[in-house]
């Protein structure tokens, strides 16, 4: 069994290896929906926990159309202000509800997809993920602070009790921390749906 150490390392060098689909990798020109499945196959296949999981099926696009997260496509093509907002759909997600992505993405959609604004979904979509490095060495920071903490628990066990004792409180407090930013992240939205109330979307 691996020491907690060498779970940290590994954890590391995974994190190093992960990153968002960059702005010139996304097709200029428009797409038919088996195209786009493919596209988000082949760029997010790293991310995927599970190798036979699907990025992005038919379904799950009609989904998001059907819940007003996206526009509809033009004469059954997706533009790349399409798959602009389907990235920042498959990284929000596993951590929000439909509900809760419309609400945050209608004041996007309804200003920048397909507008004439100076600002375009590409200059967005490359200023929110510009600030990815440093994101990934603040977070690498915190997680060594939390291992760091985890260890001093559990000094009295036996070494190889105390081994999977301290893991589980590194996860224990990784898992309270996304748990907080979640509930963080609820509020402000359920601030700005108070802000702007609409109707509701479908749960996913």
């Amino acid at each position: 069994m691996k020491k907690n150490d060498e779970r940290l390392t590994d954890v590391f060098t995974w994190l190093d290896s992960l990153s968002y689909v960059q702005l010139e990798k996304i097709p200029g020109i428009d797409l038919y929906m088996d195209q786009v499945t493919s596209f988000m196959e082949e760029e997010l296949k790293n991310t995927k926990r599970n190798q036979e999981d699907k990025a992005l099926t038919k379904t799950m696009i009609n989904n998001y159309a059907k819940n007003r997260l996206l526009p509809p496509p033009v004469k059954k093509k997706y533009s790349r202000e399409h798959i602009l907002l389907l990235l920042f759909i498959y990284y929000y997600k596993s951590l929000l509800s439909f509900n809760d992505i419309e609400q945050l993405f209608r004041p996007i959609t309804e200003k920048y997809f397909n507008s004439t604004s100076e600002l375009s979904l590409s200059d967005i979509y490359q200023e929110v993920f510009s600030l990815e490095h440093e994101q990934k060495e603040r977070m690498k920071q915190d997680i060594q602070a939390k291992f760091e903490a985890a260890k001093t628990t559990f000094p009295d066990t036996e070494e190889g009790e105390r081994e999977y004792l301290q893991l589980f409180s590194f996860i224990g407090e990784l898992s309270f921390d996304v748990y907080l930013k979640k509930q963080m992240i609820e509020r402000i939205i359920d601030q700005l749906h108070q802000e702007t109330p609409t109707g509701k979307a479908k749960h996913a």
